[in-house]
């Protein structure tokens, strides 16, 4: 017959538990500035690519917007 756990032990493993789920969730966090960080300088340099294309293009900014279509 399996022997009962006691309380004290069982509070132990739930505080375990809930600094595993701390430590867990400001990594989340921490990853997800990163992630952030990375697209918005991803999208920086797409957007600085497009500019730079359109400037060695020699057309206007409408020829531009109906090429784009907006």
């Amino acid at each position: 017959m399996a022997r009962m756990r006691s309380i004290s032990s069982i509070e132990t493993e739930i505080s375990k538990v809930e600094s595993d789920l701390l430590k867990a969730q400001e990594r989340v966090d921490s990853l997800s500035a990163r992630l952030l960080e990375l697209q918005k300088t991803k999208q920086e340099i797409e957007a600085k690519k497009v500019m730079d294309a359109f400037r060695k293009s020699g057309k206007s900014i409408q020829e531009l917007m109906t090429f784009l279509e907006v």
